[in-house]
């Protein structure tokens, strides 16, 4: 044993959707087979499974972890290393640059020796050299043009509406084309429960008293949910590479399934995941943009009040507020944030109270008037985005019909989708406003209050129309000795309205 020629193994797969490793372990026994007829003895294997050679930002471990042995020229034990086999060289490498190292770390003693499944290589020769960097830059030739296959593919029967592959979405039957009557139901109401103001996490809760779980069996999560109504099937339309699949005429492609919701309703949603914003007023008082918040909140105000205590600078402390338990209390108390948290801790209000008069702000404005005007109306923008349309498919029946010229055509076309996608995002906005105004303004003063009537609105929704209605409420000190606690003053409560 001691004659044989010390050397390493490196067996590796692109992917092993079986999770079994079947392909490694069958190269590392041809490897074996290689070394014995060789008269090599291999006394270590390096493995890299499910990992691809040839994509960018890759990082094979097994592979890393050979070099280093190899420019050694040992083991971390001790155990000499003089060599290489592998099954073959795309195995090994599919990148120049990978090839070009591990020629570096084997050649960079004298005597090592290198073998794949057909033979040994001298890979001190320059002709062999040469060789194995060409058949490293052909393999990624190669992948490159595997993958444009795949794309062109995919792509191809995206545009013919074909259902993809996969597993079974959540809302269809078996056969992935017939809506399951129930989880669809389910999904529409979600639908609607947003467009409402409420939030995910809520609706997930929901799902889960229902004993509603994932296609694979898995619970139901806010963040599972939100790529379940992030996903364009729901209206029958589906994205490759983040994009709408279109046809030759822009015109989104209508798989062959059945849709759940309307395009305008999905559009709507997603108005309300991107566009969930407005402002707050920050720690500075300068007012500045509105994080989404997707949390299922168990009080009204948190984190729309904030502290007006004045700070020995004059300025105003505007740390939010938060509730903080108090034993002697029946009623949530809102207080400062401590020093140490980036408040001043030297304010507090009874909860209760605030609660009921930040309410009868929003309620009395809405019932007044709407604090906007509910865009009920047809939107404006429906024959600018029809024409601009039109303007593109006739566009590109010119090119193809080479009355156009590539200059103009695609100078034309990049304008042309960047108004049709503004349009597009305008619509989808005045039907999330829209869709918000007219749940929120039916007979809101019961739904607000109720505890029992199935349309009533829960924490996350109320808190929606709160934030559309004020950048924030600033809560000042009553006076020293008035137990700000217990005392209620709704002088001392300044509702920063929002005016747009």
């Amino acid at each position: 044993m001691d004659d044989l020629v010390p050397v390493v193994s490196y067996q590796r797969a692109s992917a092993d959707k079986a999770r079994d490793e079947h392909t490694v372990t069958d190269q590392s026994k041809v490897n074996r087979m290689t070394a014995a007829r060789l008269g090599w003895r291999i006394v270590h294997a390096f493995t890299d499974n499910d990992k691809s050679a040839a994509k960018e930002g890759v990082i094979r471990d097994g592979f890393e972890a050979m070099l280093r042995v190899l420019r050694a020229g040992r083991l971390p034990d001790g155990t000499l290393v003089q060599g290489c086999v592998v099954v073959a060289e795309d195995r090994l490498v599919r990148r120049a640059g990978d090839y070009e190292r591990f020629v570096d770390a084997i050649t960079s003693r004298d005597g090592r020796v290198f073998a794949d499944a057909r033979g040994s290589k001298d890979l001190y020769s320059e002709d062999v050299e040469s060789m194995g960097l060409m058949g490293a830059v052909l393999s990624r030739m190669e992948v490159k043009k595997m993958r444009r296959r795949v794309t062109r593919w995919h792509r191809s029967r995206a545009e013919d509406g074909v259902i993809p592959n996969g597993y079974r979405p959540f809302g269809w039957k078996d056969d992935k084309r017939t809506l399951d009557p129930v989880q669809s139901a389910a999904i529409r109401k979600a639908v609607q429960e947003i467009l409402a103001g409420r939030s995910l996490n809520s609706i997930v809760r929901g799902w889960q008293e229902r004993g509603f779980v994932t296609t694979r069996g898995n619970a139901w999560e806010a963040q599972t949910l939100k790529q379940l109504l992030r996903n364009p099937r729901l209206c029958g339309w589906r994205k490759i590479n983040g994009e709408i699949v279109k046809d030759a005429a822009g015109i989104p492609v209508q798989g062959q399934w059945e849709a759940i919701i309307a395009p305008q309703e999905w559009e709507a949603v997603q108005a309300i995941f991107d566009a969930r914003r407005g402002k707050q007023v920050g720690n500075n008082g300068i007012i500045g943009n509105l994080p989404a918040d997707f949390r299922e909140h168990t009080y009204l105000l948190t984190g729309i009040l904030r502290c007006g205590r004045p700070k020995d600078d004059g300025t105003l402390c505007m740390a939010k507020l938060r509730v903080t338990p108090h034993r002697d209390c029946d009623h949530h108390v809102y207080a400062c944030r401590s020093r140490t948290q980036g408040g001043c801790g030297r304010l507090a209000r009874r909860g209760d109270m605030v609660d009921m008069f930040v309410s009868e702000a929003v309620l009395a404005t809405i019932e007044e008037g709407p604090m906007s005007p509910p865009q009920t109306e047809p939107w404006a923008g429906a024959s600018d985005l029809k024409d601009s349309e039109t303007q593109l498919r006739e566009l590109t029946e010119h090119w193809h019909r080479k009355k156009v010229s590539n200059s103009l055509f695609f100078a034309e076309v990049e304008r042309l989708e960047s108004e049709i996608s503004r349009l597009i995002k305008e619509r989808a906005q005045h039907e999330a406003t829209t869709r918000r105004a007219k749940a929120n303004l039916t007979d809101i003063r019961r739904r607000w209050y109720s505890e029992t009537d199935d349309d009533r609105l829960d924490v996350s929704q109320k808190r929606a129309v709160i934030r559309e209605a004020f950048h924030a409420v600033i809560v000042h000190p009553v006076g020293q000795g008035r137990g700000s606690r217990g005392t209620f003053d709704p002088d001392k409560l300044e509702l920063i309205w929002r005016e747009d």
